[in-house]
């Protein structure tokens, strides 16, 4: 299946003060292309967030680069995998042998990755490992997911997302495999 919507849509952030992430996914020839950027303002921080994954045709990341701007001035990381093979700013990062996907902490888009490269039906789960992007921080880790989906609701999908850093949280997508709540963290903008 093939996105069909590449308007940009909008998340508020539930989990900060002021939050606001707008995204797209976009059909490119030979694979997939999600862009995205997001802006915090809360009294523990100040950021924006600009990112964008490319994926192969089997939704498989191939590179991302995240820029951040916050107080300690502009940041970018470029991650690349080749072959399983995969390099943080240009230099091997054997630790994250085995990720298929990266997640951008906090973006709801990223969450596309494996809900559409999975294909699980409704009772099937799936544990996976991604490169995990810290925002505004820009540390790369290994990270164990758990994606489980859920029979649908009012006509969305379900799915529980499982992480070994943070817990559960309840998703609804929609057709695209698009984020439209996020339990706890982001809520799609109409």
């Amino acid at each position: 299946m093939s996105p069909k919507n590449e308007l940009p849509v909008a998340w508020s952030r539930l989990d900060v003060a002021e939050g606001l992430c707008v995204g797209t996914l976009v059909t490119e020839r030979r694979g997939f292309r999600l862009e995205a950027g997001e802006v915090v303002a809360d009294l523990r921080e100040r950021y924006s967030c600009r990112f964008s994954v490319h994926t192969d045709l089997a939704w498989t990341t191939r590179e991302a680069r995240v820029d951040v701007v916050d107080a300690r001035g502009t940041h970018t990381l470029e991650l690349v995998n080749r072959a399983g093979q995969w390099t943080v700013n240009g230099t091997a990062a054997p630790e994250l042998e085995g990720c298929v996907d990266v997640d951008v902490a906090a973006a709801p888009l990223t969450n596309t990755l494996p809900i559409r490269r999975l294909g699980l039906e409704p009772g099937e789960h799936r544990d996976i490992h991604v490169a995990w992007v810290d925002v505004p921080g820009l540390k790369v880790k290994r990270m164990r997911q758990r994606y489980t989906r859920l029979p649908p609701s009012e006509g969305l999908d379900r799915y529980e997302y499982r992480d070994s850093g943070f817990g559960a949280f309840g998703l609804t997508v929609d057709g695209n495999g698009m984020v439209v709540d996020y339990e706890r963290l982001a809520r799609r903008i109409p």
